[in-house]
């Protein structure tokens, strides 16, 4: 694998085109590389048992008196210690070897989660321990992300990276629809399970990644790099900052990216605010993210197909103006099933356009600069993320939920006007390659 990293590290650019199309087709399947195949597995784990704990934390400490504000804000805290890690995070992961950032990150989560484990089942819990431990979890997480954003390009060829990104975007998705099952099953048979099973997934996910071969080290820096003293942590921060912000595809992944995710936030919430007004049951409202979750898997598995027969273009625009008239519907429908299918329709379109996305990402961006580059990307995706569901809960208060799904349709339409104009620097034939 480190011959095809090489190759690609002086390649560059020029490749984004046919690698996006036709060379994919050929290549073979990502779950023949063994190190791959563990590291798919250990992001399926480590989801599931996420999945199994985090939905129910607060019920945990609702059930031992605190107050609803408060579980609510344990659960925003460690969302944002999250965010705050991952930029830090990023910058070490660019400085030294990969792998055992991510296994030791593993087992730190697992020590975090486990005290919980313990504190429920003796029945202590304490709220200063749960927040501290919940900050920990995240913030593990945040330096398990930033040291795995590099992986791929170690683990697969080039023309390799559609099929990979699909493959872990549809073990994503479907971790999110099997996930909070799993956990209300284990919830069922007794509080401390779900967190047990989230402690022992984090072991397992040290244990798969500490069994990767592949050697994850960025690439050193020219030789004329290497002279002087080693720079310092503000200056590699900024460097990644300025990367992204000199490389006008990044900049359209930044701006597209924190679009999409704020915009499919709020269609979600408000999709949820907006059934709850209407009188329709939990189940009901739960099927409407279940079907949004089955759009979103089926699109990334067969995202890798459209992305050999498409020009990357025609699909970031086209998956753009199709989610206008998508979002639209939601503003004529009183069915809960209705915004189910409706949901799941737009997740269906989104996982093509993060394969092209991030498979050119990979191929614009050195080696020693790949964690950075991803934190930027995804803090940037995340921190508005974060905002979504109060912004959806205001707006649906003070204009109902057919106005605010009308808004995210004209904006979405905005978006889809600024990738039609931008949308030369998907293949790289657009201005500004590098400026």
């Amino acid at each position: 694998m480190d011959e095809a990293d090489e190759e690609l590290e002086h390649s560059g650019p020029q490749h984004s085109g046919p690698l996006l199309s036709k060379s994919a087709s050929s290549s073979p399947s990502p779950f023949r590389v063994r190190d791959f195949t563990l590291f798919w597995a250990a992001g399926a784990v480590d989801g599931l048992g996420t999945c199994a704990s985090s939905l129910f934390l607060p019920l945990i400490l609702l059930g031992a008196g605190y107050p609803a504000g408060l579980a609510g804000l344990v659960a925003s805290v460690a969302l944002v210690s999250g965010l705050v890690v991952s930029p830090v995070a990023g910058v070490h992961a660019d400085r030294r070897s990969r792998k055992p950032m991510m296994y030791v990150a593993a087992l730190t989560a697992a020590g975090a989660m486990g005290s919980v484990f313990v504190a429920v089942a003796l029945g202590h819990v304490v709220l200063v321990h749960v927040l501290a431990a919940a900050v920990v979890e995240q913030a593990a997480a945040a330096v398990y992300g930033a040291a795995a954003s590099g992986t791929i390009r170690r683990l697969v060829p080039p023309e390799g990276y559609p099929r990979a990104i699909g493959y872990l975007q549809a073990r994503d998705q479907a971790v999110q629809i099997v996930g909070p099952t799993l956990g209300g099953v284990l919830f069922q048979l007794a509080r401390w399970v779900p967190l047990l099973a989230d402690a022992v997934s984090f072991l397992l996910v040290a244990a798969l990644t500490k069994a990767i071969r592949t050697d994850l080290t960025p690439a050193p820096p020219g030789r004329a790099d290497r002279t002087g003293p080693p720079p310092s942590f503000v200056r590699d921060l900024a460097e990644g900052l300025r990367f992204v912000g000199a490389e006008s595809f990044l900049r359209f992944v930044v701006v597209w990216t924190a679009g999409i995710n704020a915009l499919l936030g709020a269609l979600y919430f408000n999709a949820v605010f907006a059934s709850h007004a209407r009188g329709a049951s939990p189940s009901s409202i739960g099927l409407v993210l279940t079907l949004a979750g089955v759009g979103g898997l089926l699109g990334a598995l067969a995202a890798p197909w459209l992305v050999r027969r498409l020009p990357a273009a025609r699909i970031v625009t086209g998956a753009s103006w199709a989610m206008v008239p998508t979002a639209a519907g939601l503003a004529f429908t009183s069915r809960t099933w209705a915004y189910g299918l409706l949901l799941g329709a737009v997740s269906l379109i989104v996982p093509s356009v993060v394969v092209v996305l991030q498979t050119r990402a990979l191929l614009v961006t050195p080696d020693r600069l790949l964690a950075r580059m991803g934190t930027v990307l995804g803090t940037a995706g995340q921190a508005v993320a974060v905002l979504a569901p109060v912004t959806a809960g205001v707006l649906v208060a003070a204009y109902g939920g057919r106005a605010v799904a009308l808004g995210c349709a004209g904006a979405f339409a905005a978006l889809a006007l600024y990738a039609t104009a931008r949308a030369g620097l998907v293949t790289g034939t657009g201005t500004g390659e590098a400026e």
